[in-house]
């Protein structure tokens, strides 16, 4: 099995006897059908024992896998008439973000996602998925134009961050994200986010905040990689797993927290899996995502995510002050 990861290992091995048998039963015509079945029940608890019990450091290992499908996958298989728009009509094209306007279930939305590569010449282009400022320009531009005609806006989310370079730096990569911010909070049509894979700092929050946010089973969604949380907590990158069990980014905790609406569960290994098959889960709650938005006034679509926004985290006054926890 191409791709696996280390947690998943004794699933691959077990699938590999499974194969071996087959082979040899069909090589030397022998009937060994009672050992096969007794493989594959072992095979079925074994995959209920991984996959169930999935620990955040395999969510986080999940989440980045080279194959996890990508914006325009997802485009692909959910959307028809897709026509991707370009450019931030200030600097240039920013390939790291992707969008334009699509069709769902015959009904036009505007789509803005990441967009990370599956190999090395791809992500090169796409500078991994990470943003300059005038990707996060793009998807402004378009979703205002979405808000001009009254389109639904739907994001998917998957960057380790915005790009962190001296020319994104020069050309304002604060300004735009926090712009982007500014900007979503007051739109007034429907915003349905998605994080489909890696969720990172303000590079995900520039596309994050809507009406309703999703993550699939195995995503995250954080303001530092484990790495970097690790490397400042405990002057130790290394430490990335333990980093991952403390933050509490993936789904499952998020979920608890109440800064996700919903967990799309994925097939069992991981999206990557079954590509058509995660595209109908992620179907099932968007469509109910925008029914449920669909019913609301302009006035109401912005009134309810401020409140959304306004519960998550705690805070006290103290002496007129207020104290965040």
């Amino acid at each position: 099995m191409a791709g696996e990861l280390e947690f998943e290992r004794p699933v691959v091995e077990l699938k590999n006897k499974i194969a071996e048998l087959k082979a040899f039963m069909e090589e030397k015509e022998i009937d060994l059908s009672d050992e096969l079945k007794r493989l594959e029940e072992r095979l079925h608890t074994l995959e209920h024992e991984v996959y169930g019990n999935m620990q955040p450091w395999d969510r986080v290992q999940t989440a980045r896998h080279q194959e996890r499908p990508t914006t325009l996958d997802y485009i692909e298989h959910l959307f028809t008439d897709f026509l991707e728009l370009h450019g931030d009509r200030l600097y240039g094209e920013d390939e790291a973000i992707v969008g334009g306007v699509a069709k769902y279930h015959g009904k036009p939305v505007t789509v803005i996602g990441h967009q990370r590569g599956k190999d090395t010449k791809e992500n090169l282009r796409r500078n991994f998925g990470m943003p300059h400022p005038e990707g996060y320009r793009k998807a402004l531009r378009l979703m205002k134009q979405a808000e001009k005609f009254n389109r639904p806006i739907i994001c998917l989310i998957d960057t380790k961050g915005a790009y962190p370079g001296k020319a994104a730096e020069e050309r304002g990569q604060s300004e735009a994200i926090a712009r982007n911010l500014f900007e979503m909070a007051g739109l007034t049509v429907p915003i349905v986010c998605i994080v489909i894979g890696e969720g990172g700092s303000g590079g995900a929050l520039a596309l994050g905040v809507g009406n309703h946010m999703h993550m699939l089973e195995n995503s995250t969604y954080s303001v530092i990689s484990p790495e970097g949380a690790a490397a400042l907590l405990w002057k130790d990158a290394s430490q990335a797993k333990r980093a991952a069990e403390t933050m509490r980014i993936t789904a499952p905790d998020l979920k608890e927290l109440g800064i996700v609406d919903e967990i799309i569960p994925e097939v069992k290994g991981g999206a990557h899996r079954d590509i058509k098959k995660q595209a109908e889960l992620m179907g099932v709650i968007l469509q109910k995502s925008l029914q449920q938005l669909s019913e609301l006034s302009k006035e109401d679509l912005v009134n309810t995510r401020y409140e959304k926004y306004k519960k998550i985290g705690k805070y006290t006054f103290v002496n007129d002050s207020i104290s965040v926890k």
